[in-house]
């Protein structure tokens, strides 16, 4: 039940019940219970070997949420007890914890013999008993258990941590052969980098298993001095330019690699996006059709040739090749066809474009984008029928579309605008069930009368919350698998990069674990970024495995996480303010990043300009000069006084709060004159700055997802409604 803020603090509850709890959040009850790997279907039955009943009912991967104090006698109990896995992950997990707090000789008793009971991290277990010894002066036994490492695991990831530490240089170049792809692996390169600049081979193992981490740019930069690279060479060099947005210095590159199709479009759209030889980028897009007629890229080339013609006419004969040979792409170039001809005052040939598009593309997103113009021009007519016969293909025929949730719940509007009550109501349920992480679901739920909250009550509302334990991930190895679980974030890591050297192409299971492990290590950013990437997959077999994927809880708590939960608790309970909704707003505005700054310096979890920081200090009697906005405790200690403020503002109406957020007040005010509606659906439709609008729904469509998603309560209908399979009325 939701309870208001005032009289309850949210309920924090971790552990496997969570499963139980949110079964129908997603899927059925029975589907709940599997987990990632086991959908997957990974090869030999991989992940199942990790997602028997040891870690569902485990008692020790549960408590890695909490703190070392919190933890350490419950530990110590199940390190106690018979011979088991727990017992085991119990004693390396508390010996972990004593090293933590410099308490070698506790770390060193639960470390004897564990090697033998627990194969699966012996590794790591030498390791930590080196660190122990390390912290009580015994270098001879510290060094000695490092190169037990080195002699009884040799192929294992956690031999290049013992290199590392031995730093030798004979062994660091095994390291270098064997395991290019690990993080201390980079270290020892960029050691010798600093110490000889000019090594290429170093660098060329950077720009392939490094090209994602931080000053490999400068890395690039130096290696295109070479005069010895090979034309292989540069095609790796542009592509790790091109994962970095320098798109200038990628076409540089790609124009002396090897004369594929992508790397001549990358070359061509490198140098037109970097503004440079604009000619020489289209006669590049011109080779590119001329050498590989037949191919995506070669279907795009057309499409960039047909933008950048001196005129629209000119741009035309372009896209009458991708409408002919490219079905995949027939869609875009229709409608940059059909806005040609209505420039060029062609009405009839342009509405014949826009007949096809839906008549032979019906499908494709630009056609659902046309439709929905149209429907919404209806609807401004107050031809709600008409609005409603033009939306409801949109949900059927592009159920994959951003547009199909909005345009199911606009038909559910218009509906009742009619008076057809029942209809109206199945699109809601429709939407409900099939778009449940839609901002649309929210709106529908509420339309339906559930307790979701509104835009005018939902910030005192308090939730229940279930914070969920990590899931397993569905790559990597078993060892890794298990540090993940443990929580030992630093050793999962080096463990991980390790094995995944597919990074250009990763597998579904394979991005997926990397957005996992990113979140693990804090680079929330980039982890959620992943993790959503996933549902642009477009071949059949990876959509498939999405597909598959997206009905796991699991999946949906990675996109949406909970990080910095007990500060957000904290602050949201002291301004009386929806701990979901500041989650919500955090998530848009930063995705957890603490030490973000945008263009106009606004800083941290919540976005505040050091300005308007030093506007809140003296009101909450806070001295500026202790406020750190990286910090994120002050982050969301000043931001959640703002979000309050601007309640205040609007009579707690959260709509308004949360627009004035991003537009400012004086903006929302204006809008309050201008929009004459007193519909906040309609409201969210006209607001005329298209980044608020955006915004506003983002928002409260995270607050939705964290609601159906970590309460009990809502998880549960929200699953009841997927049991039920409604259609969508037509008209």
């Amino acid at each position: 039940m939701l309870k208001k803020l005032q009289k309850k603090q949210i309920s924090i509850i971790a552990g496997a019940a969570l499963f139980a709890f949110l079964a129908g959040a997603m899927v059925s009850a029975p589907e709940i219970g599997k987990t990632v790997g086991q959908w997957l279907k990974l090869g030999k039955n991989q992940a199942e070997q990790t997602s028997d009943a040891s870690i569902a009912q485990s008692a020790v991967f549960p408590l890695i949420s909490q703190s070392l104090p919190e933890r350490a006698a419950k530990l110590a109990t199940i390190a106690g007890q018979s011979r088991s896995p727990d017992r085991n992950r119990a004693r390396y997990l508390l010996a972990s914890d004593y090293i933590e707090r410099t308490q070698a000789q506790k770390a060193l008793a639960l470390l004897q013999g564990l090697d033998k009971d627990y194969p699966i991290l012996a590794p790591y277990i030498l390791l930590k008993q080196a660190q122990a010894e390390d912290m009580l002066g015994e270098d001879g036994k510290a060094s000695d258990l490092r190169q037990s490492v080195l002699k009884r695991y040799p192929k294992e990831a956690a031999s290049v941590k013992a290199i590392y530490l031995i730093a030798q240089p004979k062994q660091q170049e095994i390291a270098i052969a064997q395991f290019p792809s690990n993080p201390l692996t980079w270290e020892i390169i960029r050691k010798r980098l600093q110490e000889n600049p000019n090594q290429p081979k170093l660098q060329l193992i950077l720009a392939n298993y490094a090209y994602d981490q931080p000053g490999i740019v400068g890395v690039l930069d130096q290696l295109v001095k070479q005069t010895t690279l090979k034309p292989e060479d540069w095609e790796l060099i542009g592509t790790s330019y091109w994962e970095n947005s320098q798109f200038l210095k990628a076409a540089n590159a790609y124009a002396k690699a090897p004369k594929t199709s992508r790397n001549l479009y990358r070359t061509a759209r490198g140098l037109q996006v970097g503004g440079k030889d604009k000619e020489i980028a289209i006669a590049t897009y011109k080779q590119l059709v001329q050498q590989f007629p037949t191919t995506e890229e070669a279907g795009t080339a057309l499409l960039r040739l047909a933008e950048t013609a001196k005129t629209g006419k000119d741009g035309l004969p372009y896209l009458e090749q991708v409408i002919s040979k490219f079905p995949k792409q027939a869609a875009t170039a229709l409608v940059q066809k059909a806005k040609t001809l209505e420039t060029l005052k062609d009405q009839k040939s342009a509405s014949a474009a826009w007949q096809l598009l839906i008549a032979k593309y019906g499908n494709s997103d630009e056609a659902a984008e046309y439709r929905w113009k149209i429907a919404q021009d209806k609807a401004k007519a107050k031809d709600y029928v008409g609005a409603w016969q033009w939306a409801e293909p949109i949900v059927t025929n592009n159920p994959n579309s951003i547009l199909a949730p909005r345009a199911g719940f606009w038909v559910g509007k218009w509906a009742a605008s009619l008076g057809k009550q029942q209809e109206s109501q199945t699109a809601y349920d429709y939407v409900i069930s099939q778009f449940p992480y839609s901002y649309y679901a929210w709106r529908a739920a509420n339309m339906r009368g559930l307790n979701v909250g509104n835009f005018d009550n939902v910030r005192v509302m308090n939730p229940e919350v279930i914070a969920p334990q990590r899931s397993l991930p569905p790559a990597g190895s078993e060892t890794f698998k298990e540090l993940y679980l443990l929580g030992q974030d630093r050793d999962a890591w080096l463990q991980w990069e390790t094995e995944f050297q597919n990074k250009i192409q990763p597998t579904v299971a394979e991005q997926f674990t990397e957005g996992l492990m990113r979140q693990a290590r804090g680079e929330n950013l980039i982890g959620i970024d992943k993790i959503s990437k996933l549902e642009d997959r477009e071949t059949p077999a990876e959509l498939a495995q999405y597909q598959t994927l997206s009905k796991q809880i699991a999946y949906w708590q990675a996109r949406y996480p909970f990080p910095y939960l007990r500060e957000t608790e904290k602050w949201s309970l002291e301004r009386k303010l929806n701990p979901l909704l500041v989650t919500a707003l955090m998530r848009q505005e930063s995705r957890f990043e603490p030490k973000i700054k945008s263009v106009a310096d606004a800083t941290g979890l919540m976005q505040l300009l050091p300005s308007t920081a030093k506007w809140i200090a003296p009101q909450i009697k806070v001295d500026i000069k202790t406020i750190n906005l990286e910090n994120p405790n002050d982050n969301i200690m000043l931001g959640t006084w703002y979000l309050d403020h601007t309640h205040q503002q609007y009579n707690n109406n959260s709509l308004l709060a949360i627009a004035s957020y991003n537009a400012g007040p004086g903006n929302v005010s204006k809008w309050l004159q201008t929009l004459t509606t007193q519909d906040p659906d309609e409201f969210v439709e006209q607001i005329p700055f298209d980044e608020t609008k955006n915004y506003v729904r983002q928002v409260f469509g995270n607050y939705w997802n964290y609601l159906r998603l970590y309460n009990p309560e809502i998880s549960g209908i929200v699953g009841k409604y997927s049991t039920t399979h409604p259609k969508l009325p037509a008209q």
